[in-house]
């Protein structure tokens, strides 16, 4: 079966009332049917469920869905996406261990590699991630772990998958790859050599804006470790979430579709607006890196970025004027999302810091909804003509 298909058939078991759909499991734990049994299941003897902060049947259903996905041995699901990159890192590294990672991340990650790893003794040089000499260049007799995003948040930089798992192969390295942009149905790095998978699975995993949740897929002795990580330290996924999270990808193929779809006209449309200094998306020609995003990834996405002629004060006028768009930190919705990074989500970043990976007080990220197309490019036009206009007056 086709991976579309199994994303929609593959579910815990039923209960005895045969449901179509799999019920929730809101409980905190699960009963034994002898004291022997109990034994045998915490020796690992035998297989079954002892308490949800370990194991759930929704949790399981929607890990197993992710890891068909993905194209990996194993998973783990956590409370959100930051729990799980921050698990990816605390179960995998120790004192004097040595991490590599691009320049171009999601600003809370730059958080736990600069200001909280930092006090265990693990170390972290940043490069730019499209430029594999760097990444090796950085590479230390103590290097354990190699990170990055691709696309990145929110510049879309792309890192080379082939190149950088080619790296990791030579220096026998840990590789973990951000995909929550691209999603499985756009690119799945596991299939170039990437030792781990992480998303939020708040953004298009679920798609509309309802749960939280994070998910790390990858190789099977590395989840063991990770799982004993989370065993102990309790970043669970809740059972609801997973099960919200679990029927989301029944229809994630069909969203993604639609979604770079809409975020390619857009793109198109915005690419020639007087009132923008620069339009970028990763299936414009224009982009820097175009060749590489059509040899790795099978559509675009859903995020395009513009960089607004005037800066924060006509983005800020901009924003009044949306009728569609909404305001918000997050993406990943149904509705159409506009943020400013620079004085929200890497708000935290030095002015050097924003200048390397391309964070001007202009660019405004879009996360494209599944709106009708034609209504969104109305909508941003007719935004940065009154916007444009309104700072000349001004």
């Amino acid at each position: 079966m086709k991976k579309q298909t199994k994303a929609i058939r593959i579910q815990a078991e039923r209960s005895h009332n045969r449901e179509h759909s799999v019920p929730l499991y809101l409980t905190s734990s699960f009963t034994f049917e002898s004291a022997e049994q109990g034994r045998a299941i915490f020796a690992e003897e035998e297989e079954g469920n002892i308490y949800s902060r370990y194991q759930n049947p929704n949790v399981d259903e929607f890990v197993d869905k992710m890891c068909m996905l993905e194209n990996t041995e194993d998973g783990i699901a956590f409370a959100t996406g930051m729990a799980a990159n921050y698990a990816a890192m605390a179960a995998l590294l120790k004192q004097g261990d040595h991490v590599v990672a691009s320049k171009a991340l999601f600003g809370s990650c730059i958080q736990i590699l600069t200001k909280i790893l930092p006090k265990w003794g693990i170390t972290c040089t940043f490069v730019n991630g499209h430029d594999l000499a760097e990444w090796e260049v950085a590479i230390q007799a103590n290097t354990k772990f190699l990170f990055c995003e691709s696309p990145s948040n929110p510049g879309l930089e792309l890192i080379d998958l082939e190149g950088i798992c080619q790296l990791k192969a030579k220096h026998n390295l840990i590789l973990a790859v951000d995909n929550c942009f691209a999603t499985p149905v756009i690119q799945t790095p596991a299939d170039w050599g990437a030792d781990l998978v992480i998303h939020s699975a708040t953004k298009y995993i679920d798609g509309q804006g309802r749960v939280l949740g994070g998910v790390i897929c990858g190789r099977e002795e590395l989840i063991k470790e990770i799982r004993f990580f989370a065993r102990h330290t309790g970043p669970s996924m809740s059972p609801f979430n997973a099960w919200i999270l679990s029927k989301s990808l029944e229809t994630l193929d069909l969203r993604m579709e639609k979604h770079s779809s809409n975020a390619m006209k857009l793109a198109l449309a915005l690419e020639k607006n007087p009132a923008l200094n620069a339009v970028k998306y990763p299936f414009l020609a224009s982009h820097p890196q175009y060749d590489l995003a059509k040899k790795q990834m099978k559509m675009g996405g859903a995020i395009l970025t513009i960089d607004v002629k005037g800066g924060f004060e006509v983005v800020n006028e901009m924003s009044k004027y949306l009728k569609i768009a909404s305001i918000s930190p997050n993406l990943g919705d149904t509705r159409t999302i506009i943020t400013h990074p620079a004085s929200t989500t890497h708000s935290k970043l030095n002015a050097e810091q924003k200048a390397e990976v391309g964070i001007t007080d202009g660019l405004v990220r879009i996360a494209v909804g599944l709106e009708a197309v034609e209504d969104l490019i109305t909508d941003f036009e007719q935004a940065l003509e009154k916007a444009l206009v309104a700072s000349l007056v001004g």
